[in-house]
């Protein structure tokens, strides 16, 4: 592979991948949003078109910010950023507006999805080549971030337990996680038929199962059967979930938004408030700890039991600020196994899980913006080394295959969507630069 001794790439191969990458987002952009990849999702999903943002920032930081502008031109009146933004009418997809119901100005699903976006504005604000125009656009979004946060913590824990639910496996953004099977596996199916269009742009056998779709598409079904309210859906939903990847994400966006609040003289009794909520959650946190295993796992709130599989998601603890300095190392023990039982890493799953399948979706592929998050900890942690040897894992997986949706952690083939928005992205803010 063509790398330096320090894992830099050379010169040419830099400049050659930073040109691919700028072209593909800019293939992507439907104008002032951008698509993770046409056909198979041709629409403005929330966490990706974050993450997005912060490849738009190397060629363009006017796009940029237009991103995260149109991003939240979806908000819901109660504060919720939807996971999918419907702007323009696409039949390469399912299911589209029409199933999901909602009747918002502009259509879109009743779920959201991991809240990485007041992450990113930090990155984008500290980076900005345009510090002026980088302040107006925090200033200016700033209140409606706040609101995104705060419906997390109210409605997704209204009984101030400090650990929000979710509740569809969508929402985690990361779908068919092993760690959902036993929850799911208690939602009823959908008793009509439908007709699935990801499996008519991607081989079936790296994508969720009908199984699993038939009970994804009941609790669609439900959220709008119950005309999307969040009291009624909290006590009964069928499927609740504490998920570890939006528990952490989410905490170490309130962080980062409470840090560009008191940079720019932003906060109010609004952000003391959530002030508070970091510390619930700080605290809360270690109920998803097993001692036994010494791993955090996601929960199923309704049987009150851990998912015990080990994934990916328990390493972002580190990168959210979480862990007390034991639990740190012993994160940091479990990502160089993690390293070490794949060719190339972090695989999403275990290697050594049961469950782990390598092609799957989210049952065992690689997926660059949480590696680039679990290096962020860990390299915060004083864990340079683990967190160089990812980024170097992850360099080497795009000069491998390019730019595709996720990653086979035996072989390093390119798996799901080519030509991939985020993964673009996150080459161009953390592997090119």
């Amino acid at each position: 592979m063509t790398t330096t001794l320090n894992g830099k790439l050379d010169a040419a191969t830099a400049a050659s991948l930073t040109e691919l990458a700028t072209k593909t987002l800019i293939a992507n952009d439907l104008g002032g949003y951008t698509v993770p990849t046409h056909g198979l999702y041709p629409f403005q999903w929330n966490w990706d078109s974050a993450i997005t943002a912060l490849g738009w920032m190397k060629s363009d930081e006017s796009r940029a910010w237009q991103e995260i502008d149109v991003l939240f031109s979806g908000q819901w009146d109660d504060g919720m950023v939807p996971h999918i933004l419907f702007h323009k009418d696409s039949t390469t997809y399912f299911p589209g507006p029409d199933v999901w119901g909602s009747d918002k100005k502009i259509k879109s699903t009743s779920i959201s999805q991991p809240p990485v976006v007041a992450t990113v504005m930090k990155e984008m604000l500290a980076s900005a080549q345009d510090k002026t125009l980088a302040e107006q656009k925090v200033k200016a979004l700033f209140s409606q971030v706040v609101d995104y946060h705060l419906w997390w913590y109210n409605d997704r824990d209204p009984e101030n337990t400090g650990l929000v639910v979710t509740y569809h496996p969508w929402e985690s953004g990361m779908d068919n996680s092993p760690s959902w099977d036993d929850a799911l596996e208690a939602v009823p199916g959908v008793d009509w038929e439908y007709t699935r269009r990801d499996t008519s742009h991607v081989d079936s056998s790296q994508r969720p199962h009908k199984s699993e779709y038939d009970r994804f598409l009941y609790l669609v079904d439900f959220f709008k059967r119950n005309n999307f309210d969040s009291k009624v859906i909290y006590e009964t939903c069928p499927y609740k979930m504490n998920d570890l990847g939006i528990i952490a994400i989410l905490h170490r966006a309130t962080k980062d938004l409470l840090k560009m609040g008191e940079q720019l003289g932003l906060n109010d009794a609004r952000t003391d408030y959530l002030a508070q909520r970091l510390e619930l959650t700080q605290t809360a946190i270690n109920t998803l700890w097993c001692e036994q295993s010494k791993y955090f796992y996601c929960k199923n709130v309704l049987t009150n039991s851990l998912a015990k599989v080990k994934t990916s998601a328990a390493l972002l603890t580190v990168y959210a600020g979480l862990t007390t300095d034991e639990q740190t190392r012993i994160i940091n023990t479990a990502t160089e196994d993690f390293i070490e039982s794949s060719q190339f890493s972090v695989a999403s799953t275990h290697p050594k899980e049961e469950k782990y399948e390598p092609q799957r979706y989210w049952r065992g592929p690689i997926w660059l913006h949480i590696n680039w998050m679990i290096a962020i900890g860990l390299k915060e942690a004083g864990f340079v080394t683990t967190a160089d040897k990812i980024q170097d894992d992850t360099r080497d997986l795009v000069l491998k295959s390019g730019y595709y949706e996720y990653f086979n952690p035996e072989t390093g083939a390119g798996c799901g969507g080519k030509d991939f928005s985020w993964t673009a992205a996150i080459a161009l803010h953390w592997l090119l630069d």
